[in-house]
C-alpha cells in the first residue's frame, strides 16, 4: 500500500476484474458490469463504501503505524519520531491528517512554551478493534519463531487475550462464512457487484 502524503503526485493503482494489478500511475478500474468505473486514491473519501473512506483517512502504513504508536500510549512528536524513525515532514503531515479527520485532538501539556500532545478521540479510540484484528493477523501469519513480540492481557482477568468477532444481536462468534451482505439505506446503484454471492 503507497503512503499518502508527501511530495510529489500521489500514487494510484489499477484494479481489473479478473486481471493483474497493473501501473500505479494509472487510475483504479473497478468492474461491476457492463459499465467501468475508474477511481482515484485521492478521491477515496468520496466513494459510496465505508472501507474506501475509511482507507482514505488510515489506508498509509505511516498512518498506521503513528496508531500503532497512539494505542501504546505514545502522544508527542518526539516520541513518535524517536519510536518510529520517520522523517520528520511525513510525520507532522500524518498527524496533520489525522487530527483534520478528528482521529486525534491537539492538547497543550505545557504553557510556557507552548507544547501539545496528540490524543485519540472517541473516533480514534474506536479504531482500535480494527487494529487489534489487523496486529493479531500479524501475529498468525507474520510472527516469528519466537513468537509474538507484544501479548495483549485483559485487564479484568488477567488473561493474555485475542478478539473474536460475534454477532451484536446473538452473541455468537462469527467468521466470513457466517456472514452474507445486502444492499443498506445508503447503498447506490454500484455498492454492490452484479455478482456478488452470500458467503
Amino acid at each position: 500500500m503507497a503512503p499518502m502524503g508527501g511530495a510529489g503526485p500521489r500514487p494510484e493503482m489499477r484494479v481489473q476484474t479478473g486481471g493483474k494489478m497493473g501501473s500505479k500511475k494509472e487510475p483504479v478500474k473497478l468492474s461491476s458490469g457492463p459499465k467501468e468505473i475508474s477511481m482515484r486514491w485521492e478521491d477515496l473519501d468520496r466513494e459510496n463504501c465505508s472501507l474506501a473512506r475509511t482507507l482514505s483517512v488510515v489506508g498509509d502504513r505511516w498512518t498506521l503505524m503513528v496508531l500503532r504508536e497512539c494505542f501504546l500510549g505514545q502522544r508527542r512528536f518526539e516520541q513518535f519520531e524517536g519510536r518510529l524513525g520517520i522523517a520528520r515532514h511525513v510525520l507532522a503531515d500524518r498527524l496533520k491528517k489525522l487530527t483534520e479527520a478528528g482521529v486525534l485532538a491537539r492538547t497543550a501539556y505545557q504553557e510556557r512554551p507552548r507544547r501539545e500532545e496528540y490524543r485519540l478521540t472517541e473516533k480514534g479510540r474506536d479504531l482500535h478493534a480494527a487494529m487489534l484484528a489487523l496486529i493479531q493477523w500479524g501475529d498468525k501469519y507474520m510472527a516469528g519463531e519466537e513468537g509474538p513480540p507484544i501479548e495483549r492481557v485483559h485487564k479484568a482477568c488477567g488473561h493474555v487475550m485475542e478478539t473474536v468477532p460475534v454477532c451484536s444481536e446473538c452473541g455468537e462468534p462469527v467468521s466470513a462464512h457466517d456472514v452474507t451482505v445486502r444492499a443498506g439505506p445508503g447503498a447506490g446503484e454500484d455498492t454492490l457487484p452484479r455478482t456478488a454471492h452470500g458467503r
